[in-house]
């Protein structure tokens, strides 16, 4: 596979163009108007942020990829599923409510949102990949529905994958509740008993009889789970949670299958904004001081060139001096004399050493997803 062609704009504007005229012409550019939009449902994938959060993209951006999609001919609505953790988005009532505070109401962007996974977040489709650690992908089924599949993104540092970018937006935001488990963990959860009021409510949505009820309190018996998540939705005290037991590179990889499952046979096109890069993702209840300044916007078809570009991009910038990366560099000395030659001006390892985000990448090339080799073209 030769060079991916990526597609990148600074923030500055003039007094003809505005920041949304610019990603509208950034997306034209890129070519957007190639794909066949008419009377296609079309699912603009985004993270509405946490409640409490302020980092997320404005929806003011949601509404120019929205608008566009309908002068084209074609159907939009915004989606996301539910979050495995407990918080403002874990399911579809609280997360419409979140969405509708955070700004993303169809009344200003435009468009209508669907929570793709459903209510208690079990609305799935099993999408067969045959993956090297994923076999069958399970995707909120409002995004598998969709005719084109669009992500847009927030560019920002992640406490476990290194960042979310178009990759973590698509893979990991495009999975079900069960589909989360199965990428975050080994694909079984366990009891807090201290939590569980043994209200049976685990064991009768369980099709396996894998809860197990002794004095009151529940435990799961992990040799009859099949790890569907749907204890994870039902417990009224949240007292049922995901283990978190796998190796961040193999988060990664099961990251990169599943957006291969979300993308694969269907146009798909990639935008991400590199903007109030927080140290961690938009799934926190706050957000901190931004590692580095604004950089700019991008886009293309090529999810894996693109999340490249944006790391390059955003370790080429210096990191600000208050945040969390310029307090590790203040605390450590220079940058060249505290990493070894994989991470020299590396801002995403140094904000969170234990990550390995190229493992996304990397994988992602050798499944065929995309390419890590990109042209940069700066309109």
């Amino acid at each position: 596979m030769g060079q991916s062609k990526v597609y990148f704009t600074t923030f500055k504007t003039t007094g003809s163009e505005n920041l949304l005229q610019k990603l509208h012409r950034l997306m034209k550019t890129t070519g957007f108007e190639n794909i066949d939009f008419k009377d296609k449902f079309t699912a603009i994938k985004i993270h509405f942020g946490e409640y409490g959060n302020l980092a997320f993209l404005r929806p003011n951006y949601a509404k120019v990829v929205a608008d566009y999609v309908k002068e084209l001919g074609g159907k939009p609505f915004l989606t996301d599923c539910n979050t495995l953790y407990v918080g403002s988005r874990k399911n579809a009532i609280d997360h419409l409510d979140t969405a509708y505070v955070n700004g993303f109401s169809p009344l200003q962007t435009g468009c209508h949102v669907l929570i793709a996974d459903g209510l208690k977040g079990t609305s799935e489709t099993l999408v067969p990949i045959d993956g090297e650690y994923v076999k069958e992908a399970k995707i909120g089924q409002a995004i598998m529905d969709a005719d084109v599949f669009i992500s847009l993104t927030h560019f920002k540092g992640h406490e476990m994958a290194g960042f979310g970018g178009a990759l973590k937006n698509i893979g990991m935001g495009s999975g079900s509740r069960a589909g989360k488990m199965e990428q975050h963990c080994d694909g079984k959860p366990t009891v807090n008993e201290k939590d569980c009021i043994g209200c049976h409510s685990c064991y009768k949505i369980c099709a396996h009889e894998a809860p197990v009820i002794t004095d009151g309190k529940a435990t799961i018996d992990h040799d009859k789970c099949v790890g569907c998540g749907r204890c994870l939705a039902v417990c009224p005290k949240d007292a049922i949670s995901a283990s978190f037991s796998d190796s961040i590179k193999i988060l990664n990889y099961k990251i990169a299958e599943y957006s291969l499952a979300v993308c694969k046979d269907r146009p798909c096109f990639h935008i991400s904004l590199i903007c109030d890069v927080s140290p961690n993702c938009d799934c926190h209840a706050e957000n901190d001081i931004p590692i580095i300044p604004d950089v700019g916007m991008l886009a293309s078809f090529d999810p894996v060139a693109l999340d490249k570009a944006c790391a390059d991009l955003c370790n080429q910038m210096p990191p600000v001096g208050e945040s969390i990366l310029g307090e590790y560099i203040k605390n450590n000395g220079k940058m060249d004399e505290h990493n070894d030659d994989n991470h020299k001006h590396d801002h995403f390892w140094m904000t969170h050493p234990d990550t390995e985000w190229e493992s996304c990448i990397e994988h992602a090339v050798k499944i065929g997803l995309g390419t890590d080799q990109y042209e940069l073209i700066r309109i």
